[in-house]
């Protein structure tokens, strides 16, 4: 009998990770449920992010942020960089293709460009988080609300970026949490929604950050006026994870970002 090719060995590898991923969708870990409310001495920061306005701010390792959707209508598009080199920032692309997955949401990871993990998605009462549609633009905009003056995530982006001394060049593509993405017989994509009012999800971070949140319309929110959808954004103390943190063993491609993760921060 011959030896397997090299496409095959390549190809028996690819099905072997697909596999193991949909088993462990199929029997996703068990989080302990969050705290509704964060006790005020765990809180660091908290601020309101009007609709159309946007947050920035550092979160540092093993602290988590918390993002809110106080009354159910909000979409929170994210940037996030390393704060100790920016020219490592989210990659919404390898975060779905490591985990086999567009449906983020508890227990999944936020992914580098340079392999290593920035956050853990710790909690999440409020489901359906895109990381494919991007952004919303001047453009859309203009074409969503008769050409009226509307504030915009991609401009919300560089005033935030520029805050930390960074450019265009480093606003890249976003996660839109509590933006509810489907997909059609005819792939098409398809708006579900904004999620539950009281709806939250919380993000532990693994290195230092670096964080813009924009508090604007999703591109797909069909909408036909500008929604007055405030959020809430909230930094606070949490514990770091131990070895068994369900994050941090949710397979082969999450246990090597740790791996690359904490040797960054080994002494």
């Amino acid at each position: 009998m011959s030896e397997p090719s090299e496409q095959d060995r390549h190809r028996a590898r690819y099905l072997a990770l697909r596999e193991a991923a949909a088993a462990r969708a199929s029997s996703p870990p068990v989080f302990p449920p969050p705290p509704v409310q964060l006790a005020e001495a765990d809180r660091l920061q908290h601020a309101a992010i009007p609709a159309g306005w946007y947050w920035c701010g550092r979160v540092a390792r093993w602290q988590s942020l918390r993002i809110a959707n106080p009354r159910g209508a909000a979409s929170v598009a994210a940037l996030f960089w390393n704060a100790e080199d920016t020219s490592e920032r989210f990659n919404p692309g390898d975060t779905m293709k490591l985990q086999w997955t567009a449906r983020l949401g508890l227990g999944h990871l936020l992914f580098s460009d340079m392999g290593r993990v920035l956050a853990a998605i710790t909690a999440d009462t409020a489901g359906g988080h895109d990381a494919l549609a991007g952004a919303s633009t001047p453009a859309t905009d203009a074409r969503r609300y008769g050409g009226a003056q509307t504030r915009n995530t991609r401009d919300n982006f560089r005033l935030g970026a520029a805050k930390f001394g960074l450019a265009r060049r480093d606003v890249g593509p976003c996660i839109s949490f509590f933006a509810d993405i489907g997909v059609d017989p005819a792939g098409q994509f398809v708006w579900h929604g904004t999620g539950p009012a009281g709806g939250f999800v919380d993000l532990r971070a693994e290195m230092n950050l670096l964080v813009v949140l924009s508090n604007c319309p999703h591109p797909l929110n069909p909408a036909p006026d500008y929604p007055d959808a405030p959020a809430e954004v909230t930094v606070f103390r949490s514990a770091p994870p131990g070895p068994r943190d369900p994050c941090r063993t949710a397979g082969e491609e999450a246990i090597r970002a740790f791996q690359n993760t904490d040797a960054c921060f080994a002494s």
